[in-house]
């Protein structure tokens, strides 16, 4: 099932885009929101895979919104107003639906955002052995098959359907790949610390309230879902007084 969150200023419209989710046997309603700021408080607690998002909103616009998150789910934009259409694709969206739309408009933007979907989680996995500290892997990326050496990653970071991968000693490389699949493969000093990154534990120079410090200048947040095992882990480590 892919998990959408419906967004909304005016209620009439948000149940309407609820009830059409509803209506499609593979997608499943994760939450419906008023504003852009409450769901991106419900995003930092819940894997949302798509939004059907309204442009105009009070506060922060649909498009601000979106360009505002790390790694965006896929996207889809709803608004009465035709001339946000090029500035909703400028961001990435998978479609655009003028309001008022019927069922059979959202039906076809589903069906996009499900060939996306797809293409995301049936990307070619990695080796079936599991994979440990001091392994190299192979990774397609525009068209080519790179190795790489797993203790030279620092971190990953999700963005949609791809993979952006940091190393110590080489350019970042991104790849068609999803999180959850890379997340399985890779060796257990490497941890998922918020919906958008991976961190290898070996990097961490300091715990810094909410986020991680790898260097002067590469900070990573701690989400809400990720911080009881985060904090688990840096507790197994601590050679102060509990």
């Amino acid at each position: 099932m892919i998990r959408c969150l419906a967004i909304d200023d005016e209620p009439l419209a948000l149940q309407q885009l609820a009830n059409y989710i509803k209506k499609i046997p593979y997608l499943e309603l994760a939450g419906q929101c008023q504003s852009a700021l409450e769901a991106r408080q419900l995003m930092d607690e819940e894997l949302i895979d798509a939004i059907f998002c309204d442009i105009n909103m009070p506060d922060l616009s649909g498009l601000d919104f979106v360009r505002s998150l790390a790694a965006p789910p896929i996207i889809v934009f709803t608004t009465a107003y035709a001339e946000y259409a090029v500035e909703g694709y400028k961001v990435d969206a998978v479609d655009y639906l003028l309001k008022p739309f019927g069922l059979d408009d959202f039906r076809r933007a589903a069906e996009k955002v499900k060939r996306i979907y797809e293409l995301r989680e049936h990307a070619a996995p990695l080796p079936e052995k599991e994979v440990q500290a001091g392994d190299s892997l192979f990774l397609k990326t525009d068209y080519r098959l790179v190795r790489i050496s797993v203790d030279d990653i620092r971190y990953i970071e999700g963005m949609s359907e791809y993979v952006k991968i940091f190393f110590d000693t080489q350019k970042p490389i991104t790849a068609l790949l999803s999180m959850k699949k890379l997340e399985e493969q890779l060796p257990q000093h490497f941890m998922r610390i918020h919906r958008s990154y991976i961190v290898n534990l070996q990097k961490i120079q300091e715990v810094n309230k909410n986020r991680v410090v790898l260097d002067a200048d590469t900070y990573l947040p701690i989400g809400d879902l990720y911080r009881e095992a985060f904090n688990a882990y840096v507790g197994r480590h601590f050679l102060g007084k509990q």
